[in-house]
């Protein structure tokens, strides 16, 4: 198993877990959670050590990966803005905050800025409907916000 490319503690970190879950068979979205919580993200590699670890085959492993939108083979920004295009804060015009992120940080959903510092993602509806329109930054929510707030959110994370 090539474990070089990525830290070989977080593949041991990973190993622990995945040693003292409970039932292995039923296990595998719960290890691609915690792998992706270790790397920031699951490339082919991690695929391979957990569905080797779990006993489970590559092609199950990777259709779960490419099956749930959640879980990313590429790696994101130190921070992810997240913009909710539900129908509360689309209405809201959250599309022109997100074509304004799109301006400033020069990406577009899905992607990462080349300094890794930024990675922009399009929701279906992050669930506070009632702030629309609303964009997070990792774990920080902003609600009723303005093309006019997103210079003042992106300095706060401006390292």
């Amino acid at each position: 198993m090539q474990e070089t490319t990525l830290n070989k503690e977080l593949y041991d970190q990973l190993a622990d877990y995945i040693a003292n879950v409970e039932n292995k068979e039923t296990a595998l979205i719960e290890v691609l959670h915690k792998a992706q919580n270790l790397f920031g993200f699951i490339p082919k590699e991690v695929q391979l050590f957990i569905g080797e670890k779990l006993g489970v085959p590559a092609s199950k492993v990777f259709g779960v990966v490419s099956f749930y939108s959640y879980f990313t083979t590429e790696p994101k920004g130190k921070y992810v803005i997240n913009v909710c295009m539900g129908t509360a804060c689309f209405v809201r015009k959250a599309d022109s905050l997100l074509r304004e992120l799109e301006k400033v940080l020069c990406i577009k959903p899905g992607e990462t800025t080349e300094n890794k510092m930024y990675s922009i993602e399009a929701l279906r509806c992050v669930g506070a409907c009632g702030l629309a329109p609303v964009i997070m930054v990792n774990d920080e929510v902003y609600g009723k916000v303005t093309v006019d707030d997103i210079p003042k959110i992106l300095a706060k994370y401006a390292d």
